[in-house]
């Protein structure tokens, strides 16, 4: 095992200094690149690689989460039977980041109905690029006659950044 180990090592190094002598030769005026050089630029270059591969992978998480939430809240819509668009009777306020480090914002649904009735609302929640970062359905029942109702929509996982938010849907019924 000892015999194999120093061929290995004799053949490594003969790899090395033949390596360094080829890259010290060179047919032009510029100055030779040393080994050290080619390694470290091929090291930074299979790094940005991997670092632009790691933010494709996450930015596709993301916008799979966004699909998966945005699916869900399309079938919460369409399990409302005879509801009727509501989007101007609910209004947000202002983005917040809860203590749990999920985006909240407070929501106000008011009833301009002569009958209690209960609320369907979907809000997306978006990046400061705009992108859907995540969609929320909210459930608030019997909002009494010409009442109104407070709730509180939070984001599902942390969302950094600046964040906004739309009522993307709402639904009375």
């Amino acid at each position: 095992m000892e015999r194999q180990t120093n061929r290995c090592a004799v053949v490594g190094v003969a790899v090395l200094l033949g390596w360094a002598g080829l890259t010290g030769c060179s047919s032009d005026d510029e100055s030779p690149s040393s080994p050290a050089s080619s390694a470290a630029s091929a090291v930074k270059s299979g790094a940005s690689e991997l670092a632009s591969a790691a933010s494709s992978a996450a930015a596709s998480a993301v916008a799979s989460a966004a699909t998966s939430a945005e699916a869900a809240a399309s079938s919460a819509l369409d399990e409302v039977k005879g509801g009727l668009d509501a989007k101007s009777d609910v209004t947000l306020g202002s983005v917040a980041t809860g203590s749990d480090g999920k985006a909240q914002v407070p929501v106000t649904i008011a009833n301009h109905d002569s009958k209690s009735r209960s609320y369907v609302v979907v809000v997306n929640f978006k990046d400061q690029s705009g992108n859907l970062a995540d969609v929320v359905v909210l459930n608030v029942s019997q909002v009494a006659a010409g009442g109104t109702a407070h709730a509180t929509a939070r984001s599902n996982r942390d969302l950094t950044g600046t964040v906004s938010t739309e009522v993307r849907d709402a639904l009375r019924y």
